[in-house]
């Protein structure tokens, strides 16, 4: 059979690690090929060997039959292939019009020509319901217009070859079903999509076949019809799986954060985000902010979490109104934050895992005399939490953090902000970009910090996480609070009413 891509024998090494080991993978015109895997599985590796973004040390690819050589992403480019990295490769300080049209601009006497583009990227932004605004500046624009940028980015450069890795990790359940729409669409249309995910409903809404990565291995290809859920979790981490999360009946206890009337102004439009927010957190009890992606979360948590200042209200934390403290001082009194971004205020990139590791705790007597830092009880102490949150890395504690999986990375900030044993837990997106073996950990995890008496504060865009972990749901539309819903008694279909604004109730 002619493939229109063939990737044969492919080797890639990093110090210490073997991310990808003599790995095949074929895909066929016109069909949409799931590549499936845990978090370091080397999913990502492979891909970015196809878009020239890394040399492996053997292997060989082929497009149409014939060999070719990829040097770079124009290499690639020039050959078809196009990619959404999972994380984003924008220029924060350009517009979105200008990241899309980088590197292929009209220009015209030595001017950049603007028009015939624009013109085009909102006619493709409408044909696939992809809704932007081409003037703002991505520094100022959600994670999920983030996204649309870059799936936006290929389809101008006409691409054959479309490579999504992990394209729905910040999408809402609507926007992950127009975007599936648009993936079918494009393979009608004779496009040829690899598809990375960790999400077993999306590769069997959508994917033709199936190849599995585990760590650096090539396990099998398989038509996805056929398999179940089952099979492919349990090809994917070698062992089986639960899908389910138990989570036992629990009386919440005091109120740990108590939010009255906060209102976060958005300086940029001079609108409120959050709008005179009130809720609680009790001992015991996981609360679930629910919401379109853009509705206030997220200055919602930066107020909470020292980011930002509120315009108006106050938050108290056990009692203390901490509205004006530093992000130490909130850290200090028992609040803990797994961010919506691990990049850009989760971790220190071109640090070492053990430093990340402590990051919030580097000044206590433990890891610091007279202002240096104890070396050894640093990498003894990260040790630990590698051991006991199964982070993978290639050099352990020495490992720099930028080369590590997303997956991983986002182990390491959990690790670090559980082990603080807080009173307060605000989680956002705990699990984006994680494979079903690290969902399972991680929500347990939620779970028995709340049996253990925390109070969790969790924002997620995934309506199966909402439902399965939460012990209420707080419904946010425009930066308010429209309902307060037991998981055990509404819907997926009533829940999404609300997040969309066609619904609201009485909260409090």
């Amino acid at each position: 059979m002619d493939y229109i891509i063939e990737m044969r024998g492919i080797t890639k090494k990093f110090p210490g690690v073997i991310a990808n080991d003599g790995i095949n993978l074929q895909l066929k015109k016109g069909e949409i090929h799931a590549l499936l895997g845990e978090n370091g599985a080397g999913k990502s590796t492979l891909m970015s060997v196809l878009f020239g973004l890394y040399q492996p040390e053997a292997g060989e690819i082929l497009k149409n039959g014939e060999l070719v050589r990829i040097h770079g992403p124009n290499d690639a480019t020039r050959l078809g292939i196009g990619m959404v990295h999972q994380h984003f490769k924008l220029v924060h300080n350009f517009t979105v019009m200008e990241n899309i049209i980088l590197g292929v601009e009209t220009v015209k006497n030595g001017l950049l020509s603007m028009a015939g583009a624009r013109s085009q990227v909102m006619d493709i932004s409408k044909r696939y319901g992809l809704d932007i605004n081409p003037d703002a500046y991505i520094q100022d624009i959600t994670v999920g217009m983030q996204q649309k940028t870059e799936i936006l980015k290929m389809l101008y450069r006409e691409n054959e070859i479309l490579i999504f890795d992990e394209p729905t990790a910040v999408l809402t359940p609507q926007e992950i079903n127009d975007l599936m729409k648009i993936m079918r669409g494009l393979a009608a249309e004779g496009k040829s999509i690899l598809f990375i995910t960790h999400k077993l409903n999306e590769i069997k809404a959508v994917a033709n076949r199936c190849t599995v990565l585990r760590k650096g291995k090539y396990i099998g290809t398989v038509d996805v019809a056929p398999a179940t859920k089952e099979e492919l979790s349990e090809m994917m981490v070698g062992r089986k799986v639960s899908l389910n999360v138990d989570k036992p009946d629990r009386e919440p206890g005091k109120t740990v954060l108590d939010v009255k009337g906060l209102t976060v102004r958005n300086k940029a439009t001079g609108k409120n985000s959050v709008d005179n927010i009130t809720f609680r957190v009790r001992e015991g009890e996981i609360v679930c902010i629910a919401g379109i992606d853009g509705n206030g979360q997220s200055e919602l948590v930066y107020a909470l979490t020292g980011l930002i200042s509120a315009e108006t209200g106050t938050a108290s934390l056990d009692g203390k109104d901490i509205s004006r403290e530093t992000i130490r001082r909130r850290g200090l009194a028992g609040m803990a934050h797994i961010p919506e971004d691990r990049h850009k205020h989760g971790l220190v990139l071109d640090y070492p895992l053990a430093y990340n590791l402590v990051l919030q705790r580097y000044f206590e007597p433990r890891f610091q005399h007279n202002g240096f830092l104890k070396y050894n009880e640093i990498y003894g102490y990260a040790k630990t939490l590698i051991d006991r949150f199964d982070i993978r890395s290639g050099q352990d504690a020495d490992t720099m953090t930028r080369s590590m999986s997303g997956g991983n990375q986002q182990k390491a900030i959990i690790a670090r902000e559980i082990d603080r044993n807080p009173k307060l837990l605000i989680s956002v997106q705990p699990t984006r970009g994680l494979d079903v073996g690290a969902i399972e950990y991680i929500h347990s995890q939620l779970v028995a910090e709340r049996d253990k008496g925390t109070g969790i504060l969790l924002v997620s865009l995934e309506l199966d996480e909402v439902l399965s972990v939460s012990d209420r749901i707080l419904v946010i539309y425009e930066g308010q609070l429209v309902a307060e819903l037991n998981p055990r008694e509404v819907s997926y279909q009533e829940i999404g009413l609300y997040m969309s604004g066609s619904k609201r109730s009485a909260v409090g």
